[in-house]
């Protein structure tokens, strides 16, 4: 069965992050490329994605479509990126979830 694990940053792991020293950031980072590593068996596909900045939102639900810059309304968790898995059920999406060493919210989605 196939999941995605959505990574999703809050505002508190953003600033945690960016108050790092440099060692200390390369430590999470090095410990991130670990997990990749360790669940390269089950992981298909993976991508960081660019800055929330980046973001552009289209809303469809008010008549015409309005395009905005930037993630969502008053959105304080943004993803920051994803990976999908083969795994055989929820339980075994569950456990590679539980190992993840960034990011404090991971959502898991199957794929349909």
């Amino acid at each position: 069965m196939k999941y995605v694990l959505m990574f999703i940053e809050t505002e508190e792991f953003a600033h945690q992050l960016e108050a790092m020293g440099e060692l200390e950031r390369e430590a999470a980072y090095a410990a991130v490329g670990q997990w990749f590593a360790d669940h390269a068996d089950k992981i298909t596909h993976h991508a960081h994605l660019a800055p929330v900045h980046t973001a552009t939102t289209v809303r469809l639900d008010q008549g015409e479509p309005v395009v905005t810059d930037g993630p969502f309304v008053e959105g304080k968790e943004v993803v920051s990126g994803f990976a999908e898995l083969e795994v055989a059920d929820l339980d075994e999406a569950l456990k590679v979830a539980r190992s993840w060493p960034a990011c404090p919210i991971v959502e898991i989605r199957p794929l349909s």
